[in-house]
């Protein structure tokens, strides 16, 4: 599963984890997370989100 990071932040979305204090489900990948989603740290929308080669 593909890792996203914020480019404001540098919080990491897991996709093993999801984010349950937001509704979003371990196991739910990148693509499947809402459109309206905020970053939980600075609050930046997934357009400010790039993949993580970490």
């Amino acid at each position: 599963m593909q890792k996203y990071i914020c480019d404001i932040c540098l919080w990491v979305y897991e996709p093993e984890e999801g984010h349950l204090e937001s509704g979003i489900e371990p196991g739910t990948q990148w693509e499947d997370v809402p459109d309206d989603w905020e970053c939980p740290i600075c609050g930046v929308g997934k357009d400010k989100f790039s993949l993580f080669n970490g």
